[in-house]
Parts: C-alpha cells; structure tokens; sequence
C-alpha cells in the first residue's frame, strides 16, 4: 500500500474507519482480511454472537469452493489452515433419471486431469471456514468486530457513511458495504430494488456418511421435481444439497430423521452402500434475486446482498467470492492512484466488473434448472443426447470444466492466487 497516497486521502475524514461492512457470514471476513490486508482500517458488524461452530461438532453445513476461490483464500493467508480438513473435488458427473429408478445411461462427466492446475474444487465444512476467518479476523490490527449487535439505519452524505446500532451506537466510514443476504436490509435502505422470481422449490440440505468411498467425485442428478448434488466430504461421508418442489420439501424436512432417509435413498440410490445422516438438516426456499445495482452513493453490496442464484453446481459462494476479490482490488488500486474510494466513478468500476458474469451464471443456473426439472419426454430425451454429446467432445469438456473451476472469466489478481 502506498501509505503516504493513502494518507492523502484520508487527510481531514474523521471516520471509524475506511470500510464497514455489514454482515459477517463467509464474504464479509474475505472482503475485511482482503482489505486490511491491502492497508485499510475495517469494521465488520455481525448480528451473531462471535462463536467457534467447531465446538459444536460438524452441524452438516459445507461448501463447495471452486479452484480459483481457493486460490483467493491462498492470497489472504486462509488456505494453509483450511487445507488438509478440505476434500477434493477429483470429478464431476452429471446425470438424469427418476427416484427409485437410477440414472439414465447417458450423462456428463469431468475429471480434474484433464487441466493442468489440480482439482477442480475443495469442499470445505462451515465451521472449519468461519473458524479460521474468526481468527484471523480477531488477529487483524486492522479489523474492528462489533459481534450481536444489527444495524438499524444508515445514511450516506458527502463525506462519509454512518449507521446506527441496535444499541444506540453510531459507527462511521467513508465506504459502506453490505454483505447482509439475499434480503439485504443494507440494500433497502439505499432504495436498491430487485428483481427475480420464485423457483416454487426448496433446498433441503444436509450430510451423510455412507460405507463405501466416494473416490472425491461430485455428483448432480437432475430429477423431474429438481436436482440432487452429492458433494464429497472428508472421509466416507458427503453433503447433500436436494431440491424439491416446495410443497413436498416441507412434508420431508418435518419428517424425523428415520423418515427422512426413507425418502431420500430412493434418489440418491446405492452406488455409495448405506447411508446415514450427519449433523442437522436445513431447508432454504429458493428464489433467484439480483439487486438492480450493486453500488450506491458510498455504498457497495457483495455476495447474496447483490444477486442469489440457484444451488445447482455450487456457485453461490463462488460469486461472491469473485466480488470480494474484484472489490478489494478495485478499491487498494485507486488507494494507490491517489484516487476517493468513495468516488462514484471508483465504485461503478466494481459494478461494471462483476455485473455480466453474476448475469451470466445467474440465468445460466435459471436455463438449466428450467431445462431439467420437468417430466416432458420429448425434452428428457434430447437432454440426455445433449449430455452424451458433450461428454463425447474433449474441447468443450475441458472449457466447462475450467468454467466450473473459475478459471475462464476475467480475474481479479486474487483469484489468480496473487497479491494485490
């Protein structure tokens, strides 16, 4: 950082603090060790408790981290503890076919030799990836938490940006950043509008162990009432990410647990011995949601906050990490160039990076999950010509997997696991 340019321009704020960030799930600690990193003073506001969701045990949340988000969580100092609780993701297959009747004999397959940079993905358990941003926040000189507490009002004005605690505290920045969910209360506030529309389904979401290996392939079995990914795990065990309408998703996440497996062995078959379920189950309504912008005055949103995208392949997490990365680069930059970080025109620079691929993944993941959750014969077979075709040409292959690992857009200097 090229602290005597910063010092210019923090020359008569009197702040808090450069950037606060509101939300403190996954993206918000990147963005705030990405930024502190990079020179910056952070607040992070986190309405949970600052807890260790290691010390409740494996509670079956996980998630999928493609190459090049791995690559970003290598730049910020994260990785190394993450690495050896991590699975790799060594392949991917994807197939059709009805419950209880197994996968049709066409499908989709991906191995990650046929790149050159490894596995095309890790998953990683939640309480292993909040547990190390916690403490390498906690470390951070340059990171202020305000834990258990929610931000009630917010405004924006020409030298800075404020918001008011539930406690009756104010915190002020020059830049504010929502990372606060698909129902971004940040968002409202600024009169950010959305657009998108209900999936009428529901993700039911959970871990099991099962007695045979699973060799690190991810697998995604599109069924006519949505799809169900069966994402490796360390050890004999994987996580379950299964869509269904949302009516029958209700009556199966009140089923108790005998119930529930029941139910799910049908779809998820035999290919892995018995099954049994890990940690708790969750369910989580699924709707596509895509603010109609991702900046304001002084203000950015990041994540879920800016766009909320269908489960299928994983990519939720993956987006907002790839904001995250464009973000922190695009603010440290214009630090070094002398430039407001507040300035509109530095701000816009983040938007117009990241809007067309979240448009791009975001009705790419809407066509394919339109595309398969139906029971039209005519379509089921043309789907599974198309998934044999594609399985049959090399060079398109390879270009979907490198998509999947993250590699194929325009990226920012973290992605390529490189320093700002």
């Amino acid at each position: 950082m090229d602290n005597p340019a910063r010092a210019r321009i923090l020359k008569g704020m009197d702040s808090d603090s450069d950037i606060l960030i509101v939300g403190g799930g996954l993206n918000g600690p990147t963005l705030a060790l990405a930024l502190a990193q990079g020179g910056f003073r952070v607040t992070l506001v986190d309405a949970r408790p600052a807890e260790k969701r290691a010390d409740a045990g494996f509670d079956g949340r996980a998630y999928a981290l493609a190459l090049a988000s791995v690559r970003a969580l290598d730049a910020i100092g994260i990785w190394p503890e993450l690495a050896e609780r991590a699975q790799p993701i060594l392949g991917i297959r994807a197939s059709q076919g009805h419950p209880g009747k197994g996968a049709f004999p066409l499908f989709l397959g991906f191995d990650h030799t046929e790149i050159e940079e490894g596995p095309m993905g890790q998953m990683v358990e939640d309480r292993h990836l909040y547990g190390a941003f916690l403490d390498a926040m906690t470390a951070s000189a340059g990171i202020t938490l305000h834990h258990g507490v929610s931000v009630i009002a917010q405004e924006t004005g020409d030298t800075g940006a404020q918001v008011t605690l539930d406690t009756g505290k104010t915190l002020s920045a020059r830049v504010l950043v929502g990372c606060d969910g698909r129902d971004s209360p940040t968002a409202r506030r600024a009169g950010i509008r959305r657009w998108g529309w209900d999936y009428h389904q529901t993700a039911l979401v959970c871990a099991i162990a099962h007695d045979l290996p699973h060799e690190g392939i991810a697998h995604q079995f599109f069924m006519p009432t949505g799809p169900l990914a069966i994402l490796p795990l360390p050890g004999n065990r994987s996580s379950i990410v299964w869509s269904e309408a949302s009516e029958t998703a209700r009556a199966i996440a009140a089923l108790d647990d005998d119930a529930f497996l029941e139910v799910l062995r049908p779809r998820f078959g035999s290919f892995l011995g018995e099954i049994a379920l890990e940690g708790q189950r969750f369910a989580y309504p699924l709707r596509l949601t895509v603010a109609e912008r991702f900046v304001a005055s002084r203000l950015a949103l990041l994540g879920d906050a800016a766009h909320g995208v269908h489960p299928i392949a994983g990519q939720g997490l993956n987006l907002g990490l790839r904001d995250m990365a464009a973000l922190a680069e695009v603010l440290i930059t214009a630090t070094r160039r002398g430039e407001d970080i507040a300035s509109p025109l530095v701000l816009e620079r983040y938007q117009a990076w990241r809007r067309f691929d979240t448009m791009k993944m975001a009705l790419g993941m809407d066509a394919v999950n339109r595309l398969f959750s139906n029971d039209n014969p005519f379509l089921e077979l043309a789907r599974g010509l198309g998934l044999g075709v594609v399985n049959a040409l090399p060079g398109l292959r390879r270009h979907m997997i490198r998509e999947a690992a993250g590699l194929n857009a325009a990226q920012p200097r973290l992605l390529q696991g490189l320093p700002i």
